[in-house]
């Protein structure tokens, strides 16, 4: 599914030195559909921007925005 986004070239090292975590992606993403399963009020969450380093260093979410219903 990664692989399907417009920015997946970046997360492979196009333009920007070297590829970046991509396994850290795979694990917030995991993560917040841990949280959507088990908090059924979530109505709509979104992660912007999530900053995703080198790979093997990581990657973290700068801000999400959760509406509950």
């Amino acid at each position: 599914m990664i692989r399907e986004t417009k920015a997946y070239p970046i997360l492979e090292g196009y333009r920007t030195g070297g590829p970046r975590d991509i396994e850290a992606v795979v694990e917030i993403l995991f993560n917040v559909s841990r949280i959507l399963e088990k908090i059924k009020a979530i109505k709509e969450l979104d992660l912007n921007l999530i900053m995703v380093y080198e790979k093997g260093k990581g990657a973290k979410v700068v801000d999400a925005r959760i509406s509950l219903e």
